[in-house]
């Protein structure tokens, strides 16, 4: 008998949630592995299939049982175990009898804390095919599956009704039951083109015969990079480019076990509605891949994936095309329909949508971001009622039609309409902006207003979720403010805006109704953001170190932080850094352990050191030189002047006794070192780095 075999298990359901199709195949690979695992099985590799109608996994060179185990169990000692004649006591024959032994069949367990008797038996190992059904039910109730459904009047609950369960263990298969169906051998091919039964010999047998018989390709990858192949080839054979969204590419993946590429076309007419329209009914409504030519303007072209080899394939063309043209008929209504009445006569319509139950309409929330975008504009040296303006019709856009069809196109159809308004070419771009960045390494806001609005909005928000105490607790984050934040930041800090967000935060507070929020609840949003600003970082391989040495300082601006975040890491690599390091950290100790209160600064008559004179002129001098640099925001040039202090610092601590004798020498010593630790503190913490 070999000492491996391989596993194939398949679960065969009616058509599983496409979006959720790609998660629940690895969950479920995994699940099956983490089992083995757990049973002490080695394997060696596990490869997850996934269609619509099957979630399957292949693991070969698993085991055939587990390891045999070698099992002890320490009893008395021996001392305790035998009376002075050498006979065993109550303790021996109670371990030998809870052991099934006799106490001559003992062994001896000499350690350094005496020697103790000993039990030592061999467990044989389980076999494989005695575990792998309870493995598999484990995987199975593992899955995230967050709606589970019951079918016929059966007690099962899973995420689909399930018609077939193949269990192949080598060339044996393991009976069992699975929601009700009896495992076997046989698995089935396509719903039209085989739906046959499909005999398994074996589990290598599992691919090559669902392609070859069952007009099925298993894997989702394969079939995912055929797909994508398809569409690229279809679309050079009609004279464009497909756009391949990847969310798409996995839900049609999701959605076909025998890929075949459909082209199709729409009428001209349709393009002079605007594209993202056009490309929204396609995508959304039909999956279907669009096409654009080498400028990128959109062509009446499309391409589906069927799941079918017809052999009338220009009927399954012309029933694609016909199904579309309604679509982008709707999308063509929705556009002259909402340009007969302009963004600013919907304004008034916001009064009747809730922003949040506690915090009031989206009207309300307008008027608030209104003035906080004015305010904003006004430091980066934008117009400021235009700021206003953009900030006033930035939400009107989700009372037209386009929008309530197709939420996910708010703010680019608020550009288009606001265009056709005569709005601003500035206020029309700042109105697609504001939601930007929409997800983690999106393109931020390119245009001053574009920046403002789209800050001042999600303070805005954060402000507001945060003050009736809402704020993101574990994963769960239904306001998206985790999202927020980091876009607030990444705004501030990618486009290069010197922006104090404490001071915005305290303004965004202020903008509510007296009482309403909590009366923290600035300073709250700020710490919070100063979190997303340290994922921010470490995300981009800074030492841990050196974003603790900044933040500890709370600088307010995001920018600044930047820039005092470069600086240290350049600061940390000049061979003074471990030297002046040491240095801050001695200071930060003292003065903790003081205890007593000092004056700002230290009075120069008490010196009667050298090296405190020394050490006191050094830092004169290096004061004024890094005073117009930290303005300018040159914080890595003002640690170089700061790191000339290090030979002062040092002949200080070998020649000057801090903690003196006498009181007011003492005091004044203490008062010194507050100033040292003051300069450096203008960039950042430097004790806290690990150098």
């Amino acid at each position: 008998m070999s000492e491996s075999r391989d596993l194939l298990v398949e679960i065969g359901t009616e058509e599983l949630p496409p979006k959720a199709l790609q998660t629940l195949s690895e969950q479920f690979s995994s699940a099956l592995c983490e089992g083995l695992k757990q049973e002490k099985l080695d394997y060696n590799i596990a490869t997850p299939f996934a269609t619509p109608r099957r979630l399957a996994a292949l693991i070969r060179g698993v085991a055939i049982k587990q390891a045999d185990r070698e099992m002890e169990k320490r009893g008395p000692a021996v001392a305790a175990a035998f009376d002075n004649n050498g006979q065993p006591t109550k303790a021996a024959l109670g371990f030998a009898r809870s052991c099934g032994v006799e106490v001559a069949d003992l062994e001896r367990l000499e350690t350094e804390k005496g020697e103790w008797l000993l039990y030592r038996r061999t467990e044989s190992g389980q076999s494989t095919a005695i575990l792998i059904p309870e493995i598999i039910e484990r995987a199975l109730a593992a899955l995230p599956i967050p709606k589970r459904m019951r079918w016929s009047d059966l007690p099962y609950e899973f995420v689909r009704p399930v018609h077939w369960v193949v269990i192949l263990w080598g060339e044996e298969v393991i009976e069992t039951e699975i929601f009700g169906i009896q495992s076997g051998r046989e698995t089935r091919g396509h719903r039209f083109h085989h739906p046959q039964s499909i005999r398994l010999e074996t589990p290598s047998d599992y691919v090559k015969l669902l392609e070859k018989q069952g007009y099925v390709k298993p894997s989702f990858t394969t079939r995912h990079e055929e797909i994508r192949l398809l569409v690229n080839q279809t679309a050079e054979e009609i004279g464009g480019e497909a756009v391949i969204d990847e969310d798409l590419l996995n839900e049609v993946t999701s959605l076909v076990e025998w890929p075949v590429a459909v082209a199709g076309t729409f009428d001209k007419k349709f393009l002079e509605v605007p594209k993202e329209a056009l490309i929204a009914s396609m995508k959304g409504h039909q999956k279907y891949f669009h096409l654009v030519n080498a400028e990128g303007e959109l062509l009446p072209h499309f391409i589906t994936i069927s799941n079918i080899q017809s052999i009338q394939p220009d009927v399954v063309r012309a029933g694609n095309e016909r199904v579309l043209c309604p679509r982008l008929s709707d999308a063509a209504f929705f556009w002259e329909q909402d340009r007969a009445k302009s963004l600013d006569s919907r304004l008034n319509q916001l009064k009747t949508v809730i922003f949040q139950k506690k915090l009031g309409s989206l009207y309300d929330k307008l008027k608030r971001v209104a003035e906080l975008s004015g305010d904003i504009a006004k430091q980066l040296g934008a117009e400021e009622l235009q700021a206003i303006r953009a900030a006033q019709l930035s939400k009107c856009d989700l009372m037209t039609e386009m929008v309530g069809e197709f939420p996910e196109l708010q703010g680019i159809m608020g550009e288009y309409y606001a265009r056709h308004d005569q709005e601003t070419d500035e206020v029309a771009t700042a109105l697609r902006e504001q939601y930007m960045p929409r997800f983690s390494g999106d393109a931020l806001p390119s245009t001053a207003l574009g920046q403002t609005l789209a800050i001042a909005d999600k303070l805005d928000s954060l402000v507001g979720i945060f003050g009736i105490g809402q704020a993101p607790t574990g994963d769960k984050d239904p306001f998206g403010l985790r999202r927020a934040a980091l876009g607030v930041l990444r705004i501030m800090i990618e486009c290069g805006l010197s922006l104090d967000v404490q001071q915005l935060l305290d303004k965004a507070q202020a903008a509510y109704p007296d009482n309403l929020l909590k009366a923290e609840t600035s300073t709250q949003v700020f710490d919070f953001m100063l979190e997303r600003l340290k994922a921010y970082y470490q995300s981009q391989g800074i030492n841990l170190d050196s974003i603790d040495a900044v933040l500890i300082c709370r600088p307010t601006s995001p920018l600044k932080v930047d820039q005092r975040l470069h600086g240290i890491e350049s600061f940390r690599n000049l061979p003074e850094a471990v030297s002046l390091a040491s240095a801050n950290k001695r200071i930060h100790n003292i003065l903790k352990k003081a205890g007593e209160s000092f004056p700002d600064e230290p009075d120069q008559t008490y010196f009667n050191h050298a090296a405190e004179r020394q050490l006191y002129d050094e830092m004169e001098v290096v004061s004024e030189k890094i005073a117009p640099l930290l303005k300018q925001g040159q914080y890595q040039m003002a640690l170089q002047h700061l790191a000339t202090l290090r030979d002062a610092v040092d002949h200080f601590f070998d020649h000057v006794m801090v903690m003196d004798e006498n009181r007011t020498v003492r005091i004044n010593r203490l008062a010194f070192l507050q100033k040292v630790r003051l300069m450096f503190l203008q960039v950042a913490d430097i004790s806290v780095l690990q150098v």
